[in-house]
């Protein structure tokens, strides 16, 4: 079974259950060297659901004193593919590796390049 890491709107139980027809079980986790800030989301239905345009979004740092807590899930693939429909184009799924050393999928911030005119977060 894959793991996610959420720290931010699918922890809350309005979103699992729009997106996964049930609430998830999960435990508390870190992901260290990441530092959170936050995205406006344009996408209505993701507001719908979440009840904020602003979403919190994480970046890589590299920086051990840097942390993001968040939950971690144990899933199914059919709920790693609902968590993808959920997700907006200004974020990525990667795989990382949480401060209890389990590695799992989590949503990041779309690096971009600057001057490439794509809109995302940098």
């Amino acid at each position: 079974m894959p793991h996610l890491f959420s720290y931010g709107t699918l922890q809350q139980s309005e979103v699992q259950r729009a997106q996964f027809g049930r609430l998830l079980a999960g435990r508390p986790d870190s992901l260290r060297g990441y530092r959170l800030h936050w995205l406006t989301i344009t996408d209505p239905a993701v507001v719908a659901v979440s009840g904020s345009d602003r979403h919190p979004v994480v970046s890589r740092t590299g920086h051990a004193g840097d942390a993001v807590a968040g939950t971690l899930f144990e899933i199914t693939e059919a709920d790693l593919a609902a968590a993808d429909d959920y997700e907006v184009s200004d974020y990525t799924r990667v795989a990382v590796r949480l401060e209890s050393g389990i590695e799992a999928w989590t949503y990041l911030a779309v690096e971009v390049s600057p001057g490439d005119g794509s809109g995302g977060v940098a």
